[in-house]
């Protein structure tokens, strides 16, 4: 079985707050495309101009560190055929901790807050859930593979801009998936996650299509 966690992007998405959203466009029309090949053949070639954190993308080392791996420098053993494992959120407060009696090692840590259900909507961007910075100092010490959530960021995000879970992860060679969805349709382990993106030189942060196979 695989579980779809991507968010759907298309023309106009707004992911985040201040950041372009995508437009589509065409390079080539099947109309015109008519003009160049054989009778009854016909094609249809997109363009899309988008900014790399739109919808569910992955963040690494190299969109906080200008030393660290970029996507084309991210190995696939971070990003592919992951053991998962889901961290549902509990209590009302926004801080999510890490149980610290799970094994993280290799893993991908898959926070589940809910928040997804907003995606898209203006109550996305105020009071979301983030990863605690402790548990994310934690996650980087036993060795977790990659960290995701599904929610508008890995961090809390205040005015004065400071980044703990992006700091201390991104540091650790943790690549991290934010926007995901679906979250709740995962058991708590047993399934490997898939987060790719393309092999691109010199960025840090690209969408993927992020999905789970039970």
């Amino acid at each position: 079985m695989i579980v779809e966690l991507s968010h759907r992007v298309h023309d106009g998405l707004v992911t985040y707050p201040g950041i372009p959203a995508p437009r589509l466009g065409v390079h080539l029309s099947r109309e015109d495309s008519r003009t160049l090949y054989a009778p009854g053949t016909e094609f249809h070639i997109a363009t899309i101009t988008l900014a790399a954190n739109t919808g569910t993308y992955v963040d690494t080392p190299f969109h906080r560190y200008p030393d660290g791996p970029d996507l084309a420098g991210t190995p696939l053993d971070r990003l592919a055929d992951l053991p998962g494992l889901v961290v549902r959120a509990e209590g009302p407060g926004r801080a999510v901790t890490v149980d610290r009696g799970l094994d993280v090692r290799g893993k991908a840590v898959l926070v589940h807050t809910g928040w997804d259900r907003h995606f898209g909507t203006d109550a996305y961007v105020g009071g979301h859930p983030y990863l605690a910075p402790e548990s994310a100092a934690w996650l980087a010490e036993q060795g977790a593979a990659l960290v995701g959530i599904d929610s508008l960021n890995i961090d809390d995000t205040p005015p004065h801009g400071e980044r703990p879970a992006h700091t201390i992860l991104l540091a650790a060679g943790i690549p991290l998936v934010e926007h995901l969805t679906n979250l709740a349709a995962l058991p708590e382990e047993g399934f490997r996650l898939h987060a790719a993106p393309p092999m691109i030189a010199g960025m840090g942060t690209f969408p993927v299509r992020a999905y789970a196979v039970l």
